[in-house]
Formats: structure tokens, C-alpha cells, sequence
């Protein structure tokens, strides 16, 4: 047993490989409905001259909730990715399927394509997850856990754009 399957406490039995996973799904669930969110309120639906970018796991909206969201949000997605997780055996096999579509002679490209297709629809549920499991936290919010979210975002994306200010060299373009 590697390292990564181990359990990290006797108590829980959450594998760390699991929990890398899941943290790593709930960001990036959270960093796309971050990047919608954050472009709009910057820069409003004006066409801008460049498109916003991901900054970081889970983006505004993720450091914007509190920590104990941030757990509550977790757990449910624990559940919930449970029975959505691919096994190692399964996406080794869909490696190598790909392996062997790129070496083929002649390139079989409707395995490579087939294979990608799969594991992004894989991924675009794992999203969807996460983004409803955020909406349904923001809709059981009360008006006053709303109201310290919002500031607590708008915060977060005063100090990203302060950030990219003093990085670009005081130019305020760009998100």
C-alpha cells in the first residue's frame, strides 16, 4: 500500500489520494463558477478586450466562504463523488486506450476523441456538482450569511485586483 492509499486517521478512513481528489474537483468546480461571477462583476457583460482568467483553486467564490462552508460544501461532495470517482484501474485503461490510438497505423483518432469525451463529461458533471452544491449553500443562507458572503467576496476581489495592479506595474486593465 503506498502513501496515497493510506488512511490519514484511523477515525475517518478517508484515503489522502481520495481526499486530493476531492479537493481538487470542488476547486475547480468552485473556479468556474468564480471566473463567471468575478469576470461580471468586474467588467459587468461589456465585450472586454481580453478573456478573465482562472486565478487560482476555486477562485473568488471559494475564498469567500467561510471556512466551515468550505467543509459543509466538502462533505456533500465527498458523498456525492463517491460514486462518481473512476477507479485507477479504469482510467489506466483509458490511458491506454489512448496509447495505443496514437501509435496506431493508421492514428486512430475516434478513440483518442471518444476517450477525451468521456473523461470531459466525467469532469463537466463533477462541476455541475460542485456549483450546485454552492448554490444550494448560498439558497440555505441566511440574508445575514449572504451579506457577510458578499462582502466577504467583494473583499476577495478588491485584494485579487489590487494584486494584478501592483503586479502589472499600476495598469488597471485586465481582470
Amino acid at each position: 500500500m503506498s502513501d496515497l492509499d493510506k488512511p490519514t486517521s484511523a477515525g475517518t478512513g478517508m484515503r489522502r489520494s481520495l481526499k486530493i481528489v476531492l479537493f481538487a474537483s470542488l476547486a475547480l468546480n468552485l473556479a468556474v463558477a468564480g471566473v463567471v461571477i468575478g469576470a461580471v462583476a468586474k467588467h459587468g457583460f461589456e465585450d472586454d478586450r481580453r478573456a478573465p482568467r482562472i486565478e487560482g483553486p476555486g477562485g473568488p467564490l471559494t475564498r469567500a466562504l467561510s471556512k466551515e462552508d468550505r467543509r459543509e460544501i466538502g462533505r456533500a461532495l465527498r458523498e456525492e463523488f463517491g460514486a462518481m470517482r473512476p477507479t485507477r484501474e479504469a482510467m489506466q485503461a483509458q490511458y491506454a486506450q489512448v496509447i495505443a490510438a496514437l501509435k496506431a497505423t493508421p492514428y486512430d483518432a475516434e478513440t483518442v476523441r471518444a476517450v477525451v469525451a468521456a473523461q470531459s463529461a466525467a469532469m463537466d458533471a463533477r462541476v455541475r456538482a460542485g456549483q450546485e452544491q454552492l448554490l444550494n449553500r448560498l439558497d440555505d443562507m441566511s440574508p445575514d450569511e449572504r451579506a457577510a458572503f458578499a462582502g466577504r467576496l467583494q473583499e476577495v476581489l478588491e485584494r485579487t485586483q489590487q494584486k494584478r495592479v501592483e503586479k502589472s506595474g499600476g495598469r488597471r486593465d485586465g481582470f
